[in-house]
Order: C-alpha cells, then sequence, then structure tokens
C-alpha cells in the first residue's frame, strides 16, 4: 500500500507560478505511474499530467509548455511545476498513484487559487 501526502499550493496572483510536491510512502517499489489531478467545484476530475517510473510525461492539451511533472525517484517525491497560471488552473490537486496491477492511491488533495 502506497500513502501520497501533497503540498504546495495556495494562492497566486495569474501569470505567477507554483511548485506542487507529492511524497510517497509505504511500498513505493510497487509504483508505475503517478499523475496530477485536478477538480475545480462543478467540475469532473481532470489528469493534468502523469510520468511513469521510466520518465515518460503526458500532459493536458491545457497545460502543455506552462507545467512541468518530475519526479525523484531517490526521495519517492513527484513535483509539478505550474508557471503562467491563469484563474481557470484554479481546482483541488491531487496525487495518484498506480502500481503494476493498476491499483490507484491518492493523496488528500492541495487547493490553487489563482487570483488577483
Amino acid at each position: 500500500q502506497v500513502q501520497l501526502v501533497e503540498s504546495g499550493g495556495g494562492l497566486v496572483q495569474p501569470g505567477g507560478s507554483l511548485r506542487l510536491s507529492c511524497a510517497a510512502s509505504g511500498s513505493t517499489i510497487s509504483i508505475y505511474v503517478v499523475g496530477w489531478y485536478r477538480q475545480a467545484p462543478g467540475k469532473q476530475r481532470e489528469l493534468v499530467a502523469s510520468i511513469t517510473r521510466f520518465g515518460r510525461t503526458n500532459y493536458a492539451d491545457s497545460v502543455k509548455g506552462r507545467f512541468t511533472i518530475f519526479r525523484d525517484n531517490a526521495k519517492d517525491t513527484m513535483y509539478l511545476q505550474m508557471n503562467s497560471l491563469k484563474p481557470e488552473d484554479t481546482a483541488v490537486y491531487l496525487c495518484e498513484a498506480q502500481d503494476y496491477n493498476s491499483v490507484s492511491s491518492w493523496g488528500q488533495g492541495t487547493q490553487v487559487t489563482v487570483s488577483s
């Protein structure tokens, strides 16, 4: 079993930057892919970005060129660098880890608010 704890959310002005962290513990060696999702009020949860253990990344079209996902396997931590933030990026951001059997673990989420 994997436990995930997100951090790094907050209030930022449009055009600003934030870096989210997702620290994993437990059976981290079983993790194949980790991803960041977000959920805004009244909207469905959507995948923002994902990265496999081998470094293959995937991004939602809405964040390409602005967000970067990366991981430090030695620290069992995954990051989401968010630049050029827009008000529409406001949401609760959650990290998810899937193991090789596609079993998911979720963090509790961190709020990101982009507003002037």
